[in-house]
C-alpha cells in the first residue's frame, strides 16, 4: 500500500508538471528523497540485517519506480500496486 501511495503522490507531481508549476530539480530532488527512504537503506543505516521481511515502504528501487510510474502515467489505474507480479 505504501508504493501506491508513493505513485498517487507522483500523480499529483505530473498534474503540477503539466501546470508548469516545479521548479527545475524538483523531480530529481524527489527520486532521491525517495531513493533516500527505502527500507532496505533505512536498516543498512542502522546497522542492522537488510530485511525484507521487516519492510514497510519497500526498496529504494521500488519507491523509486513507482514514482516514476506515477509522474510518467499520471494516473490512477498506473497505480495498482496489487495487480502487478513484482512490486
Amino acid at each position: 500500500m505504501e508504493l501506491q501511495a508513493d505513485c498517487f503522490a507522483w500523480i499529483w507531481a505530473h498534474s503540477t508538471q503539466k501546470r508548469e508549476l516545479l521548479e527545475r530539480g524538483d523531480i530529481e530532488e524527489g527520486l532521491g528523497a525517495a531513493a533516500a527512504v527505502g527500507d532496505d537503506r533505512l536498516q543498512g543505516a542502522a546497522g542492522g540485517d537488510v530485511n525484507p521481511e521487516r519492510w514497510t515502504h519497500g526498496s529504494s528501487e521500488m519507491r523509486v519506480r513507482w514514482f516514476r510510474r506515477g509522474l510518467l502515467g499520471g494516473a490512477i489505474v498506473d497505480c495498482d500496486t496489487f495487480k502487478v507480479k513484482e512490486l
